[in-house]
């Protein structure tokens, strides 16, 4: 630590002593709404100096006095070229004109034509709204988690599921933010839709390998989602139409180029279209479900240096299950809310600061009652979180970035309802868990020279549980023999360590560069499962006095090679990974009203594969092809007689062709095909009758597979060209989901038929299957 604080600090003092030297600085915005710009390049005349704009638009260059001409250039805008006399400190804003094409072509990146030989950044992929928008979807539903599944080394969850797991890694270890904000379920419909609305995303960056010290907390990725902060030039609306779902956006400026909102809702009506069907007289009466979201952000600028955000999201699902013949009814409410308030402060041409404060609160709730007995479940996490991230350009060849974080935690394991007849059971929040987290990192990024390029840093995280708690001494049986009482924000366990993340670049030549990755994670944070999928009765669980962090180590090594002048970008990135501390469920675990850690075993776990892509980014076809082949083990003493097993997340192979066609202006057709080694599974290998009683005996863990997973997606788009007096832009999407209409598995049970005691029992494994071929329509329009 001393090694790396002198040699930063070197670092800065040589770049202060350098007073022949000024700094231009500013933000890049879209000309037409202005939209902060992200990942926009300003580069000198030469191409010997450059640098990005970040994830507000601001950028710093510092050159010798003297007069240069920069071009400022992104893949979905027009390059610009502007002369700048450099005899002092300038502040200088660049507006970019969107290109009118890039609306009628699939962008798989949103960022320089040659940044994935370039960067020394590894596995880190930029999505383009309007690339999303052209692949085939989900009943019609747009969907930014669905569209992550197709890349390579990012696999599903499941048929339809939004769910998605990154070289090995479980749903839990990806850290997925919104502005800034934790999501903890990014499921709608028990998973088959995501929480995001396209309509209100500006930009969404995963990182799967390689992650920078300015993330933590998770092992295996990062999607970082930015909301798009509303037009402060005119007023827009923008929405859609589809068979499940509806939505409509507003943005606009509350005081032109000044300040500006948007605001974005989306609602499923199935319970509306159900309605008709499920009459008064229908025992299922008063049954039915929905979800709906809520995206809104407004900000405001002070002063050329300060800028004000506020945003939020709120969504639910409700599911209500009434059955009158049997006098049971169920009610399942679930959902996340955020709140993010950032300011930004540029406090010298070559120092900019984001400070942030996020509220959010997950929470789930099971009721349900039948004749004289009431029960419900509900649990939940709850963050308060602050933060401050500082970028700081001391030299042409530097970008360094550093901050810390401070989150408090409150964990709901679960917290049991209930009466019967006069007998109330009343709840206990001895289950509760209360947690702070804290965080200081430093990284820089440095050109050391045209050949090589360093990406390099340090984390320290710390995870304490605290109070109030009281902490159970037990017996076998789980009698309560002895306890200790911790009081309010008294300290029980902590941990702490130290997390390097390095990743280089080595550049052949100007279309071909090799690239390695060396990083450490910790996360303290636990999402334990029975199921293979993030249903909403998954449980979140902190680091504490029994629960030991995850560590994880990868390496990583890629092989970068453009051709036909960046028309085509090929990659082959090896990576093998190290998780210790992985969490399951003992065998036999059933849910009760204990708390949960204590039916908790450890275990360890590694993975390893290879990804290949082959991407062509220009002309009318264009798309990609995605292929991992890949290995994920875990490795428990106390499942599976301690014997290594598969995860349930391991597929071997893992193919994605995804492409669209402009066969005119006014039409686009997509197609999407993916196929995947099935998933592995437990199946009872023997049956016995015991005292007339059809018992099973499993198989190891995870010993079979189910089929393998293929599945072929169309779509259509059709844009009429709008006349000129007309405001209103609008087109149609129609799509077939599983053209073939492959029965592709689901789960698989095992149905009996007829007696034991006449010798005609008959035992029969059925595969359930989810969707067949799915068509349908979506109108989208905006004005």
């Amino acid at each position: 630590m001393r090694a790396w604080f002198c040699f930063f600090v070197l670092l800065l003092s040589l770049a202060t002593a350098a007073q022949e030297k000024y700094t231009f600085n500013g933000f890049v915005k879209d000309s037409a709404t202005g939209e902060s710009i992200i990942g926009a390049t300003i580069s000198v005349a030469n191409g010997s100096k450059s640098v990005s704009s970040n994830q507000y638009g601001f950028y710093s260059l510092t050159l010798d006095s003297g007069t240069y001409s920069i071009t400022i250039s992104h893949i979905s805008y027009f390059s610009q070229t502007e002369q700048i006399a450099l005899h002092k400190n300038l502040q200088v804003n660049f507006l970019l004109a969107s290109k009118s094409a890039a609306l009628s072509e699939v962008l798989v990146y949103s960022k320089r034509s040659d940044a994935n030989v370039e960067n020394a950044q590894m596995g880190r992929i930029d999505l383009s709204i309007n690339q999303i928008k052209k692949i085939p979807a989900f009943l019609g539903e747009v969907d930014i988690l669905k569209s992550l599944q197709l890349l390579p080394g990012v696999r599903n969850a499941g048929e339809g599921n939004a769910g998605f797991y990154v070289r090995g890694g479980g749903p839990d270890q990806n850290l997925i933010m919104l502005d800034d904000a934790i999501v903890y379920n990014t499921g709608h419909l028990f998973g088959f839709f995501s929480i995001f609305n396209s309509d209100a995303i500006k930009n969404a960056s995963l990182i799967k390998g390689g992650m920078p010290a300015q993330y933590g907390g998770r092992l295996s990725s990062v999607l970082d989602i930015t909301m798009k902060d509303g037009n402060d030039n005119k007023f827009q609306a923008e929405g859609g139409i589809g068979l499940i779902a509806s939505r409509l956006s507003l943005q606009g400026p509350l005081q032109k180029e000044k300040a500006s909102f948007i605001v974005s809702a989306r609602r499923t009506y199935v319970d509306v279209l159900a309605r008709p069907f499920i009459n008064s007289n229908s025992e299922f009466h008063g049954s039915g479900y929905y979800f709906y979201d809520l995206n809104a952000k407004v900000n405001y600028r002070f002063s050329a240096k300060d800028r004000l955000y506020l945003s939020g999201y709120l969504g639910k699902d409700v599911f209500d299950y009434n059955n009158l013949k049997r006098s049971f009814n169920a009610n399942i409410p679930w959902g996340n809310s955020t709140a993010t308030l950032r300011w930004n402060h540029v406090f010298s041409p070559k120092l900019f600061a984001n400070t942030t404060l996020v509220y959010n609160n997950y929470k789930f709730r099971f009721a349900a009652a039948q004749d004289n007995f009431e029960l419900a479940l509900s649990s939940g996490i709850r963050d308060g979180n602050a933060k401050m991230d500082f970028d700081f350009y001391p030299a042409t060849q530097h970008r360094i970035k550093f901050g810390g974080l401070l989150t408090y935690h409150k964990f709901i394991p679960n917290v049991v309802t209930g009466k019967q007849d006069s007998t109330v059971f009343e709840p206990s929040n001895e289950g509760d868990k209360y947690a702070v987290e804290k965080a200081l990192y430093i990284q820089d990024d440095w050109d050391i020279n045209e050949k090589f390029k360093l990406n390099y840093g340090l984390r320290w995280s710390s995870f304490s549980q605290i109070g109030p708690y009281t902490k159970y001494v037990r017996d076998a049986d789980r009698n309560k023999l002895d306890s200790t009482v911790y009081s309010s924000f008294e300290r029980i366990k902590t941990y702490n360590g130290i997390e390097p993340r390095i990743t280089a670049r080595y550049s052949i030549d100007e279309e071909t560069s090799l690239k390695a990755s060396v990083t450490r994670n910790f996360q303290f944070i636990h999402l334990v499962s029975n199921a293979g999928t993030t249903l909403p009765t998954d449980l979140w669980a902190p680091s504490t006095f029994r629960v030991q962090p995850q560590i994880s180590w990868q390496y990583a090594a890629g092989f970068f090679k453009n051709f036909q002048n960046n028309k085509y970008e090929t990659s082959l990135e090896l990576y093998y990974k190290d998780m210790q501390n992985q969490i399951e469920y003992k065998e036999g675990y059933t849910p009760g009203l204990q708390d949960p850690e204590e039916d908790f075993v450890f275990g360890n776990g590694w993975s390893y594969g290879a990804e290949l892509l082959i991407n062509k980014i220009r002309g009318k076809l264009t798309g990609w092809i995605g292929y991992t082949l890949s290995w994920t083990w875990r490795k428990f003493p106390q499942l599976n007689e301690g014997k290594v097993f598969p995860a349930k997340y391991d597929r071997r192979h893992d193919l994605s062709v995804v492409s669209t066609y402009e066969l005119n202006p006014k039409w686009h057709i997509g197609s999407v095909f993916v196929y995947g080694t099935g998933n592995a599974t437990s199946l009872p290998e023997r049956f016995y009758i015991i005292e007339g009683v059809l018992t099973q005996e499993y198989s190891r863990i995870n010993k079979y597979r189910l089929p393998s997973y293929h599945r072929l997606d169309l779509s259509a788009t059709y844009t009429p060209i709008p006349k000129k007096k007309r405001k209103v832009q609008s087109n149609w999407v129609f799509s077939v989901y599983n053209v073939y209409s492959r029965k592709n598995p689901y789960f698989i049970y095992f149905d009996q038929e007829g007696s034991p005691y006449n010798g005609s029992l008959k035992v029969e494994a059925v595969q359930v299957s989810l969707f067949p071929i799915l068509p349908s329509v979506t109108w989208n329009f905006k004005f």
